[in-house]
């Protein structure tokens, strides 16, 4: 009994600690304005920075300014993850 109670503590801590990776980053640029770092993610995927900017600004958003750029090679095996970075304006 113990054993399993264990195996699940463990299953859990792993998978928060992957939560925690995928995360964007958010740096106040003015009283409206911010500017959202995106975690690396395979294919580019915005859903970190749509998550964080809804979080940010629950009144809407609008992005002004966004920029992508890969890092990684990706070759067999090792993906290239694409990094988004939003500048928005809450509304």
């Amino acid at each position: 009994m113990s054993r399993r109670l264990l195996i699940a503590i463990l299953l859990l801590a792993a998978t928060g600690l992957t939560d925690c990776s995928a995360q964007s980053q958010a740096t106040k640029i003015d009283d409206r304005t911010f500017k959202i770092e995106g975690p690396g993610v395979p294919g580019g995927a915005e859903g970190p920075n749509r998550r964080l900017a809804e979080r940010v600004c629950p009144g809407g958003y609008r992005v002004l300014d966004s920029q992508r750029f890969k890092t990684g090679s990706g070759g067999f095996g090792d993906p290239a993850d694409v990094h988004t970075n939003w500048t928005i304006r809450c509304l």
